[in-house]
């Protein structure tokens, strides 16, 4: 089996990870299975101070994987872009939004957002 996929750390450091162990108690799987989620680009995972982790905001209110974020992971790696430069796009703020993109995902944005990822983000 592969290592296990991450990125660099690109983020802000306002922005919490939650460890893949933690990630896979909050999804009710084995952390195996969320290798797997990582491997298959459903989610991406940073590495900060030793510790692999997946933004707190890649999660929906219940704990489960944001509705919208693995198309607009799909939508923008079709593109081409790197692991790095999606999250790099999805924390940048965007007055158009208003606000980031991670953050319209979770409302009634999220549409918008994967539009404009299609479209060209940067």
């Amino acid at each position: 089996m592969s290592a296990i996929p991450y990125s660099e750390d690109v983020l802000p450091d306002s922005v919490t990870l939650i460890p893949l162990p933690d990630v896979a108690e909050q999804l009710g799987m084995v952390v195996t299975r969320v290798h797997q989620l990582l491997r298959d680009h459903q989610i991406i995972a940073v590495r900060r101070d030793g510790v692999v982790g997946v933004p707190k905001e890649f999660f929906d209110s219940a704990g489960a994987i944001a509705k919208h974020l693995t198309g607009l992971i799909t939508v923008m790696r079709d593109g081409k872009y790197t692991d790095e430069e999606i999250l790099q796009w999805v924390y940048t703020e965007d007055d158009t939004l208003p606000g980031r993109p991670i953050d319209a995902l979770h409302g009634p944005l999220a549409r918008e957002v994967i539009r404009r990822a299609a479209a060209d983000p940067f």
